[in-house]
């Protein structure tokens, strides 16, 4: 388990951050980090904090052979091959026995593999930063240290967002602490923790109750509360993780891209891509989907390229076969996208509400624990009761005031608050007296984080831990 998230508020990261923040020299900054992303992954992992060293080592190496040797794409097919090969061990070889066993009639002992955290995470980004050395986008690295680094900094060794080597090699060698930078990490941080805590677990604790209750509890609107309560979860649970490692890193001195931009306000199935889990989204685009073809080969050629990524999008997400439904169930509704006539002529309401019809069905397969399940929810969603007393009952205790609260919350920061925020701080700037009236809003946006991480902080205290979802993949 993770060092606690008291543990980590209290102790952990302000002690690293002081450190960091004292130490002049930028090699002793980047010893302390790697020290502190050891430890952070040990405390949890100790059996394989040595082997995300050993991935960080063994692509380093393929790096640096590929920059001295002819055979470059050997070394490069070599090192996926070993990259792949270790994610399918620990992460597929149970699902895939198990499969096996189901389609032969062969019986397999069955082998428990413990699933090393954030594995899909450090490999694909260690993936690309040798595929970017080979196609001569990104420099060889001559300092382990500095892979190292790359592939293990703890604020989003865990789960994201996936950051391409050429985006920070910059930050490895050259960096300096700005309080104005590490101020405003600090409350996008803050932020993301209040996603976490406030929205994502109440969301989170009703999702749970709806797809672990017995069947016969679980009526249309049950299905209904069940299917918008995971899908504020996950979208404020990973946003919120991902919110909190662009923050840390500001604090650090690192900037990393955006891994959200407001999904849920998606018009198109192209669209929430474009906006959901940006750096996956682009990572399989950019090293999976333009190498099988992309859109260059036919019409044909294109759909099977786009059930392929999908496919292994979903995969990707966990050995089970609710995910690879999931993916390609995406992907049927992105290739169908592409060949509607009319689809330029559709009105943006409409399309906003069929896109979001999409996504929350697709989150139920996501989080069934099997097909059938996610079926059985998905056919009580449209053809379930509304007047069994069991089903009534149960939803009323869901309906909490606290859940209320927290949805609204959640229906409100679906949309862009960020912006809206910047615009104020611009018209500020522009009228009369507007450094009085920055200065005014950055205080209470300042008061404002306080009071949120102080809440968030009590909440904590009273409630068992709760890891986030993406750490499993």
């Amino acid at each position: 388990m993770i060092f606690s998230s008291l543990e980590f508020l209290c102790v952990f990261l302000p002690l690293v951050f002081l450190l960091h923040c004292l130490i002049p020299d930028l090699l002793v900054r980047n010893g302390l980090l790697i020290a502190a992303s050891l430890i952070f992954y040990a405390y949890g992992e100790p059996r394989y904090v040595i082997l995300m060293v050993v991935s960080a080592l063994l692509n380093y190496l393929a790096a640096r052979m590929i920059d001295a040797f002819v055979h470059k794409k050997l070394v490069l097919a070599l090192d996926v091959f070993l990259n792949l090969g270790l994610l399918v061990f620990f992460k597929y070889m149970s699902f895939l026995l198990d499969t096996f066993s189901q389609v032969s009639g062969m019986r397999f002992r069955a082998v428990e593999i413990a699933l090393p955290v954030g594995i899909s995470f450090f490999t694909f980004q260690a993936l690309s930063y040798v595929i970017d050395v080979y196609r001569g986008k990104a420099k060889v690295q001559k300092s382990f240290c500095k892979v190292l680094l790359y592939i293990s900094f703890f604020p989003q060794l865990i789960a994201g967002p996936i950051v391409k080597y050429r985006e920070i090699d910059r930050f490895l060698s050259e960096r300096r602490i700005e309080v104005g930078l590490a101020a405003d990490g600090m409350r996008r941080f803050i932020c993301g923790l209040g996603k976490k805590v406030l929205i994502a677990n109440t969301m989170g604790q009703v999702a749970d109750a709806v797809f672990a209750a017995e069947a016969f509890r679980i009526n249309l609107p049950a299905a209904w509360i069940g299917a918008v309560s995971y899908m504020m979860q996950i979208y404020f649970d990973f946003s919120g993780y991902s919110d909190m490692a662009i923050g840390l890193g500001k604090m650090f001195g690192f900037q990393f891209e955006e891994n959200f931009r407001y999904p849920y306000g998606a018009c198109s199935v192209k669209e929430f891509w474009q906006r959901w889990h940006i750096s996956l989204s682009t990572w399989f685009k950019e090293y999976l989907y333009i190498p099988l073809g992309g859109n260059r080969r036919g019409k044909v050629r294109t759909a099977v390229n786009k059930l392929i990524v999908f496919f292994s999008t979903g995969i990707w997400h966990g050995a089970n076969w609710t995910f690879v439904l999931w993916g390609l169930y995406h992907g049927f509704f992105s290739v169908l996208e592409e060949h509607i006539p009319f689809r330029k002529r559709i009105p943006r309401p409409i399309g906003y509400l069929c896109t979001m019809l999409i996504v929350c069905i697709g989150f139920v397969l996501f989080r069934a624990d099997t097909i059938s399940q996610g079926l059985f929810v998905i056919g009580q969603m449209f053809t379930g009761s509304i007047k069994d007393p069991a089903g009534l009952s149960f939803v009323t205790q869901q309906l909490t005031p606290w859940f209320c609260v927290m949805l609204l919350a959640a229906l409100a920061l679906m949309a862009p608050v960020k912006p809206l925020v910047l615009r104020v701080q611009s018209i500020c700037q522009q009228e009369g007296g507007g450094g009085a009236c920055v200065r005014l809003l950055h205080l209470a946006l300042d008061l404002g984080s306080i009071a949120l991480l102080l809440w968030c902080m009590i909440r904590l205290s009273g409630n068992t831990y709760n890891p986030f979802i993406y750490f499993r993949f």
